[in-house]
């Protein structure tokens, strides 16, 4: 697309881009592709160019913290992290880092690398940064919450194939990604196939920028050049000359997570089922015959667990604290096996500095979540939650058949 004077600005020829004025703010957007040499170079050319005042990137400060820190995963906490629930969204974080570590080992070319050229450069020329792009945690979380059950199963497969996979990236899939964004391209087909996948992934981004955007123009700047992907091009475009709605109010709305019932019906159901059914037992058979049961369901989950943790590596006493911790995880969030387990793990072999320092190019490779202290804790989680949620079910079919 052209400038609205005819002229391409400079640093723009030969890439996609958008020009939009309003309020009196002029708005260049450059649409780059995340694994290209050519993105970095266009960037850098209208940084030098002297005529922006204020440089927006397509980040957020987390992700903005990971491309100009690396000594930044050095500094988490896996016991907070661990007592937050957060593990999730850590490994998450890790498995799309390790698709990156793919690409940027294929092509030769760090994902991103225009972004952090956009931000260090604004940084030094003492310009304005603006990180406009939605906490990469909500955008999962909102994904997330829109999805039913198949559709969360198939994310997970789809982060977990990003987190464990070693092959090289497919060309097709090198090809979307250097007219979508990493993020999109993360999720591969699961995006194009859910709507409620897309529309958080992609539309609402687009949105929440234009709204960041108009924020910026609101402190102050009038030259912004804002640095997205070549996917986000059209519809930011579109929403920054289009929407007329209070730009904090729109943020505020796309921000909002996934409103959750505060009662925990499901363990409450089985926590019911669970201890009605060892008391109807007893009824019905005795202190033997209910003895039998809890005996048998103990047994059955604190093998599930137990395998799990052995299966992620666990050290003996981590694989105790999950068979103990196992027989009663349905019961209460606090005693989830997977998060006993992970942090006896975390105690007994605790990660050295070094371990951080390794953690994103460790966790590039397979084998690479088994070796590093820091990622086998969260293997440890997931592995142990995932044995003793299959033991569940089956010491649950165990119990009704014995009573019926």
């Amino acid at each position: 697309m052209n400038a609205a004077d005819g002229a391409v600005p400079d640093g723009l020829h030969d890439q996609p881009y958008a020009i939009v004025e309003r309020e009196g703010v002029r708005y260049t957007l450059l649409g780059t592709a995340h694994v290209s040499q050519a993105s970095v170079e266009a960037v850098e050319a209208a940084l030098a160019s002297g005529r922006y005042d204020t440089i927006a990137v397509e980040l957020d400060a987390q992700r903005h913290v990971a491309l100009t820190d690396p000594d930044a995963l050095s500094r988490l906490d896996l016991f907070q992290i661990l007592r937050e629930g957060k593990t999730g969204l850590v490994a998450a974080n890790l498995a799309l880092s390790a698709y990156q570590r793919r690409l940027a080992e294929q092509l030769k070319v760090e994902p991103g690398a225009e972004l952090k050229a956009a931000a260090v450069g604004a940084t030094e020329r003492g310009l304005r940064l603006a990180l406009v792009d939605r906490d990469v945690g909500i955008t999962l979380r909102r994904a997330f919450g829109g999805l039913g059950f198949w559709g969360r199963t198939k994310l997970i497969a789809g982060l977990g194939a990003s987190l464990l996979a070693d092959e090289e990236v497919e060309a097709g899939e090198i090809e979307k990604l250097k007219q979508g964004d990493v993020l999109e391209s993360s999720f591969g087909e699961f995006a194009e196939g859910s709507p409620p996948l897309y529309r958080a992934v992609i539309a609402e981004r687009d949105r929440y920028m234009a709204a960041r955007l108009r924020q910026v123009a609101a402190d102050g700047g009038r030259e912004v050049l804002a640095v997205v992907g070549a996917g986000h091009l059209k519809g930011l475009a579109e929403h920054l000359r289009g929407d007329q709605d209070d730009p904090a109010a729109a943020l505020s709305e796309l921000d909002a997570l996934p409103r959750s019932s505060n009662i925990p019906w499901f363990t409450i159901f089985l926590a019911v089922f669970l201890l009605g059914g060892f008391a109807w037992g007893w009824v019905q058979g005795g202190a033997a015959f209910g003895g039998e049961l809890v005996l048998q369901w103990a047994l059955i989950t604190a093998v599930g667990g137990a395998l799990g943790c052995l299966a992620a590596g666990g050290h003996p006493l981590s694989i105790l604290a999950a068979a103990i911790s196992s027989p009663f995880t349905p019961l209460h969030p606090a005693l989830a096996s997977g998060t006993v387990s992970a942090a006896v793990e975390a105690w007994v072999r605790k990660p050295t500095y070094a371990d951080f320092l390794r953690l994103r190019d460790d966790t590039g490779h397979v084998t690479g979540w088994w070796k590093n202290r820091v990622a086998r804790v969260l293997v440890n989680f997931f592995l142990t939650s995932l044995g003793t949620a299959v033991a569940v079910w089956i010491g649950g079919a165990n119990l009704v058949s014995k009573l019926t």
